[in-house]
C-alpha cells in the first residue's frame, strides 16, 4: 500500500527538482527514442561557467549559457541509462530521472480517440479512453499504475484544463451565449424575427429564401439554429408545398457552415481554444489564436460554397438528384417519410412561451448588443495603429466573456421589464440554453486535456520528425482537408476531429514552412489555409455523415426522416465539397489568391446548378 501512494505522488510531483530549490528545470516528461529534445536550467546556482549535461555517462556541453540560464538543444538518445545530471567538475547540481519510449507511442492517444469514435460512433469515451491511456504512458506503462493513470486523468489533467484562466473564460462565454439564445427563444424573440421574414412568403420560392436568410442571421450557434429554424419553419414549408427534406438541407447547410466562420459564434471560443493551445511550443508564431482564426477564414471555402449553393438553389428554384423528386412530390402535396416524433424534440427545453407577444426587438437587440460590445471591448483592449495589431494585442477571450454577459443580461432585463417571463422563468430558459452547450463543453475539456497529454508525451515533436520533411508544402493543406473530412464522417464528431487535430497539424504546418523558408508572407497561407482544412473537412464530412449529431438534430427538428435528410443532402454536399477541395484548397497552397478561387468555386457551382438542375414545376 505505502509503494502504491508512493508511486502515486511520483507520478504527480515528476518534475520537482531533487536537489537544490534554486534550480528550476524545463524537460519532457517522457523521452521519445532517436526523437530530438532540449533541457534548460535556471536558477541562481547555475550563474556559472563549465557545467555540463551528463546523459549516459556521455558529457554534453550547453548550446546556450545566459545570466540565470543553460540550455541543451536538439539532444537524441536511443537508450537511458540512470539519471540525468547537470555538473560542475564533480559536484552534482541537478538530478532527475525520466522515461524512455518508443516515439510511435506517443502518436496512440489521438489515434485511440480515432478509431474509438469509429467503432462506438461516439466522441466522448473515445477521448477520455485516450487520455487514461495518455496517462498510464506517462507514468512508464507498469501494471500498478494503470489505477493511478485513471485517478491523475481526473485530479490531473482534466482538472488543470478547467482551472486554466483562458479556458475557463471561454467555458463561460460558452455558458453565457448558450444561455442568451435560451432567454431569446422563449420570450418570443426569435419567433418574431422570422414573423418578419416570412410575412410576404406566399410562393415555395420566396418560402426558402426566407428560411435560408433566417438561417444566416441566427449565426451564433449551430443546435440554436437547427432548433429555431426547423422548427419555426414546418409550418410555413407545409403550407407552401416544401418538403421537409429541403427543409431538413436548408437548416443543415446554414448551421455549422455559418457558425464556424462567423466571428462571434459558440464556435469560436471552442476554436480559439484549441488553436491557442496548439501554439504553446511554438514561440515563433507572433499571431494569436484570435488572429490566426480570422486569418483563416478566406482559406474557408466549403462553408462559403455550401451557404451560397443554397442561395442558387433558392433563388433558381432548381434542384437535382433524389431533392428534385422530393420536391415534385411535395409539390403534388405529397408529404411522406417526416418524423412525427421530432415535433416535440425541443419542448422540455428550448420551448416559447405561450401567450408572449412575439417581438423581433427582443432578439435584435440582445444581439446587437453581443456584436457591438465585442467589438468595443476588442478594440478597446488591443493597442496600435492597424487593425491588425489591435487585433493581435487585444484580450479576445475577455471580450468574449464580457459581449456574451452582457447580451444574457440585456436578453433577460427585457424578458423581465416587458413581463414577458418571470425572473424564475427567465432563470429556466438560460438554463435550457445552457444544457445545449454541455456536451461542447465536455468534447471541448476532453479536447483540452488530450492536448495536454500529447504535449507530455511530445506527439507533435514525432510528429514534425517522421513528416516533416516527407510531405510536400503545397499539398498540406489537402492533405489535411481529406485526412479531417474521413475522420469526421466516421466519427460523427466535428469538434472532435478539431480537438484531435489541431495539436498535431499546427506544429507539423509550421515544421514545413519552416523547411521551405521559414515565416514570411509567401509561406503563411499555408499555415491559414490548413487551419481553415482542420475546421471545414471536418464540417464538410459532418453535413455528410449519417451519424453526425448536427445531421440527426436537423432531421428531428425539420421533421424529416434521418437518411432521407441525409440522401437528399448528399448531393450538394458533395458538390460543394468537391468545389472547395480541388478549386479552392488545393490551388491555394500554391499560392492562388483566395478570392479568385472563391469565385472560381461560385461559377462552379452555378454550373452545376445550371447543368444538372431542373425546376421543380417542369
Amino acid at each position: 500500500m505505502k509503494s502504491f501512494f508512493y508511486k502515486i505522488i511520483t507520478v504527480l510531483l515528476f518534475s520537482v527538482s531533487l536537489y537544490g530549490q534554486s534550480i528550476t528545470i524545463s524537460a519532457p516528461k517522457v523521452i521519445l527514442k532517436n526523437i530530438p529534445f532540449n533541457i534548460s536550467f535556471s536558477g541562481e546556482d547555475i550563474n556559472k561557467d563549465g557545467l555540463l549535461l551528463i546523459l549516459n555517462k556521455s558529457v554534453i556541453v550547453p548550446s546556450s549559457n545566459s545570466k540565470n540560464n543553460i540550455s541543451f538543444d536538439q539532444i537524441s538518445i536511443s537508450h537511458l541509462d540512470g539519471p540525468i545530471q547537470l555538473v560542475d567538475g564533480n559536484e552534482i547540481l541537478y538530478q532527475f530521472n525520466s522515461k524512455l519510449i518508443s516515439g510511435w507511442v506517443s502518436i496512440l492517444p489521438p489515434l485511440i480517440a480515432i478509431i474509438l469514435a469509429f467503432i462506438y460512433r461516439t466522441v466522448v469515451p473515445a477521448l477520455f479512453a485516450a487520455i487514461w491511456y495518455g496517462a498510464w504512458a506517462v507514468s512508464g506503462f507498469g501494471f500498478s499504475t494503470i489505477i493511478p493513470s485513471l485517478l491523475n486523468t481526473f485530479n490531473y489533467y482534466i482538472a488543470n484544463t478547467i482551472v486554466d484562466r483562458d479556458h475557463a473564460i471561454i467555458i463561460l462565454f460558452t455558458f453565457m451565449l448558450g444561455g442568451m439564445v435560451g432567454i431569446v427563444y422563449r420570450n418570443g424573440g426569435m419567433h418574431g424575427i422570422i414573423k418578419h421574414m416570412i410575412r410576404k412568403a406566399d410562393t415555395p420560392k420566396k418560402g426558402q429564401i426566407a428560411i435560408w436568410l433566417f438561417g444566416i442571421i441566427v449565426f451564433f450557434d449551430d443546435y440554436s439554429n437547427t432548433l429555431i429554424v426547423g422548427n419555426t419553419s414546418r409550418l410555413l414549408c407545409d403550407k407552401l408545398k416544401i418538403s421537409r427534406q429541403k427543409l431538413a438541407y436548408l437548416v443543415d447547410s446554414t448551421s455549422a457552415p455559418v457558425a464556424t466562420i462567423a466571428v462571434i459564434t459558440t464556435w469560436v471560443g471552442f476554436q480559439i481554444g484549441i488553436i491557442s493551445d496548439s501554439l504553446e511550443n511554438i514561440p515563433e508564431i507572433q499571431e494569436t489564436a484570435y488572429l490566426l482564426f480570422i486569418h483563416s477564414i478566406p482559406y474557408s471555402f466549403y462553408p462559403f460554397l455550401a451557404i451560397i449553393l443554397v442561395g442558387l438553389v433558392v433563388v433558381t428554384g432548381k434542384d437535382f438528384g433524389p431533392m428534385l423528386l422530393a420536391e415534385k412530390k411535395a409539390r403534388a402535396g405529397k408529404v411522406e417519410n417526416t418524423n412525427h416524433e421530432s415535433n416535440n424534440s425541443d419542448s422540455d427545453d428550448l420551448f416559447l412561451k405561450q401567450g408572449v407577444n412575439q417581438k423581433a426587438r427582443n432578439a435584435i437587440i440582445p444581439i446587437g448588443v453581443l456584436v457591438v460590445s465585442m467589438l468595443y471591448f476588442i478594440f478597446t483592449t488591443g493597442e496600435g495603429e492597424t487593425i491588425k495589431d489591435i487585433l493581435g494585442s487585444s484580450d479576445t477571450f475577455s471580450a468574449l466573456m464580457h459581449a456574451t454577459l452582457l447580451s444574457a443580461l440585456t436578453a433577460a432585463l427585457m424578458s423581465v421589464g416587458q413581463g414577458l417571463l418571470t425572473i424564475n422563468e427567465t432563470l429556466d430558459a438560460w438554463f435550457a440554453g445552457l444544457k445545449f452547450m454541455l456536451m461542447g463543453f465536455l468534447v471541448l475539456v476532453l479536447a483540452w486535456a488530450l492536448a495536454d497529454i500529447s504535449k507530455d508525451l511530445n506527439t507533435a515533436n514525432y510528429v514534425v520528425s517522421t513528416l516533416g520533411d516527407s510531405i510536400p508544402m503545397e499539398l498540406l493543406p489537402t492533405v489535411v482537408f481529406i485526412v479531417s473530412a474521413i475522420l469526421a464522417f466516421g466519427s460523427g464528431s466535428s469538434w472532435g476531429v478539431m480537438a484531435i487535430l489541431m495539436p498535431l497539424v499546427i506544429p507539423l504546418t509550421w515544421a514545413v514552412i519552416s523547411n521551405n523558408g521559414g515565416e514570411s508572407i509567401e509561406n503563411m497561407h499555408i499555415l491559414y489555409s490548413t487551419i481553415a482544412c482542420v475546421l471545414t473537412g471536418s464540417v464538410w464530412a459532418d453535413h455528410c455523415s449519417p451519424i453526425s449529431d448536427t445531421t440527426i438534430l436537423t432531421s428531428m427538428a425539420s421533421g424529416c426522416e434521418l437518411m432521407d435528410h441525409v440522401r437528399t443532402q448528399m448531393p450538394y454536399a458533395v458538390s460543394a465539397g468537391l468545389a472547395a477541395l480541388f478549386l479552392g484548397t488545393l490551388p491555394a497552397g500554391f499560392g492562388a489568391p483566395w478570392w479568385i478561387l472563391l469565385i472560381t468555386g461560385i461559377i462552379s457551382q452555378v454550373l452545376i446548378i445550371n447543368y444538372f438542375g431542373q425546376k421543380t414545376t417542369d
